[in-house]
């Protein structure tokens, strides 16, 4: 997993050995900056919105955060699920989504680690991708189960009937900034558009891609989609017409599992199971640099931070790390905290500080000035996926 920060001037990856590694961008290499904790894969990675926070998600079933800074954890890891597949922050960073292969989605208290509420039952299996609208009242989560489905943040409550069409795994879901749009990437290789006021499909399925779509995500303006894909490429759409937007992105040598664009739109991070981070110009497609190395095994979750210095990185090698997009240096040591895989990382609005889902069953919250955990919340599920 992969993430740009908002600056789009650092990346965060996780990869199959628990490691997350941030990358400077613009010297392509890894940031300084030790992020342990994770001692199993990690699935899903993410930047707070101000960058100095990153979320992340493992196979060890915790959400660990840190501070993108020092690459400390922040306070002890969240606990609750079974396998954590995704993470992510509110934009004002008070709250946390997760989803998990326990098939519930839940919410959480960075302050304090409480979990809010009960959590969000429906789905029939494996919750892969779960995320806030941009207001933070909505949460939209994609499952096994083929459906999408929308929950109101406030009282927990479905919105509607699920959005059905995928004929396979629903992998990755993303809103578009003005909430308007959900946009999915599915294992039956098709990308598709979703209206959330009706519900409906949106135009025809995009096709292209010719094995699973691991993440799709909106550029800022909401013109374009990216998406990742088991075939190794990336791929850039035009949302209005649904058309490819030039030639696949290729570079990687195994699959691609987390895309994402800079926060001005003119540049794309991915990460792979080649255990690299590349860096994209989107108006060329050409590749940035050389790849930024540090991760031993796949990298499963990556973000921006919100001031784009920063990328955040989550690994299969139960490691969290932390780059300078500036230099492509490592910020300190990998974040280690978690026992399983880190499937996702985040980084908060602010910045101060990252949360991290792993399949050792917790969600870790992490100081990014300290590089030290905030927060752990525990749950007898995995964690798989933080947004």
């Amino acid at each position: 997993s992969i993430n740009l920060s908002c600056d789009g001037k650092t990346l965060v990856s996780g990869d199959s050995d628990g490691n997350i590694k941030l990358w400077d961008i613009f010297r392509g290499k890894e940031v300084d900056i030790s992020i342990e904790g994770h001692d199993k894969k990690i699935n899903s990675v993410t930047f707070s919105a101000d960058g100095t926070r990153i979320v992340s998600g493992s196979d060890d079933m915790t959400i660990r955060l840190w501070d993108t800074l020092t690459g400390a954890q922040v306070g002890d890891p969240l606990q609750g699920h079974n396998d954590v597949r995704s993470v992510a922050f509110s934009a004002d960073g008070t709250r946390i989504v997760s989803g998990s292969r326990d098939k519930t989605i839940r919410l959480w208290d960075t302050a304090t680690g409480d979990q809010i509420g009960d959590p969000l039952q429906g789905h029939d299996d494996w919750i892969r991708s779960a995320a806030f609208s941009a207001d933070g009242t909505r949460i939209v989560s994609g499952s096994d189960d083929k459906t999408i489905r929308l929950w109101d943040t406030a009282t927990g409550a479905q919105i509607g009937d699920p959005l059905q069409g995928h004929e396979d795994y629903v992998i990755s879901v993303a809103f578009s900034a003005d909430g308007i749009r959900i946009v999915s990437g599915s294992s039956d290789k098709t990308i598709r558009l979703w209206d959330t006021a009706t519900g409906g499909q949106i135009g025809d399925p995009l096709q292209g891609h010719e094995d699973w779509v691991n993440s799709v995500a909106f550029s800022a303006d909401g013109t374009r989609i990216v998406s990742g894909s088991d075939d190794k490429t990336i791929r850039l759409w035009d949302t209005a017409t649904g058309g490819q937007i030039g030639g696949p992105l290729q570079g990687h040598d195994y699959s691609v599992k987390s895309v994402t664009f800079s926060a001005d739109g003119t540049r794309i991070v991915s990460g792979s199971d080649d255990n690299t981070i590349r860096l994209w110009d989107t108006a060329t497609g050409a590749q940035i640099g050389d790849p930024p190395q540090g991760h031993n095994n796949g990298v499963s979750s990556v973000a921006f931070s919100a001031d784009g210095t920063t990328i955040i990185s989550g690994s299969y090698d139960k490691t969290i790390r932390l780059w300078d997009t500036a230099t492509g240096d490592q910020i300190g040591h990998p974040l280690q905290g978690h026992d399983d895989h880190v499937n996702s990382v985040a980084f908060s609005a602010d910045g101060t500080r990252i949360v991290s889902g792993s399949s050792d069953r917790t969600i870790i919250l992490w100081d990014t000035a300290t590089v030290q955990q905030e927060l752990r919340l525990a749950n007898p599920s995995r964690a798989m996926m933080i947004r």
